[in-house]
């Protein structure tokens, strides 16, 4: 069996929206590409490195689009070369309700029943990325139908947007696989695997915490 790889970039509030670019989803919405002035080198190169040994790409309508109108254009020797022929040579699952165009070479649309096919693909592929999607990510939070999340937290707060966890998350377990890495603009990755189990309950006042007691 394979992985399902979330890649979500979100401000410090969780807002997943529109990262990178006004016209990914305007509508309500006028921080469009709010992540761009935020990526360095350092941010670059870590988001670079996580598409190794991705052989699938799973994408919801609006990611799926924008991407399709991008990526058979850049294997032209430039500086996005190399995804451009990695997501140009895999196969992208669509997850759509409508019937988006899928005339980028190796696309297919997945049917109504989107766990059941999410899990087929994962018994296919090795590794299969998710990136963007919101809504796609917050179905798969909900069922999850994710083994490893990877997420950079810019250091901006909107207070408006569509959040990354906004109702489709369920009590879930994670674990750091690895340390935090901050970019010298204050960027966070944080890179997480699903963990057995839901989250537990303390108490933080009790006598041992040393909290909720005077001296």
């Amino acid at each position: 069996m394979g992985l399902i790889h979330i890649e979500m970039f979100a401000t410090l509030d969780l807002v997943g929206q529109a990262p990178g670019g006004p016209d990914e989803d305007p509508v309500g919405f006028t921080y469009g590409g709010w992540q761009a002035p935020m990526v360095d080198e350092l941010t670059g190169a870590q988001i670079a490195a996580t598409y190794e040994g991705t052989d699938a790409l799973l994408l919801g309508r609006r990611t799926y689009e924008i991407f399709a109108g991008y990526w058979p254009h850049q294997e032209s020797g430039g500086q996005d070369n190399e995804i451009a022929t990695l997501f140009n040579s895999v196969p992208k699952y669509v997850a759509s309700r409508g019937r988006p165009d899928l005339s980028w070479a190796g696309s297919s649309q997945l049917g109504p029943d989107l766990a059941g096919a999410v899990r087929e693909i994962r018994d296919r592929h090795e590794r299969v990325k998710v990136v963007g999607s919101l809504n796609l990510v917050q179905t798969l939070l909900r069922e999850r139908l994710f083994d490893r999340l990877d997420l950079w937290l810019y250091p901006i707060v909107l207070g408006v947007g569509k959040k990354v966890f906004d109702g489709g998350a369920v009590p879930t377990n994670v674990t750091l696989l690895e340390p935090p890495v901050a970019s010298p603009k204050g960027t966070v990755y944080l890179r997480y695997g699903l963990a057995d189990g839901t989250p537990g309950t303390g108490d933080m006042s009790a006598p041992d915490r040393g909290a909720g007691h005077d001296d």
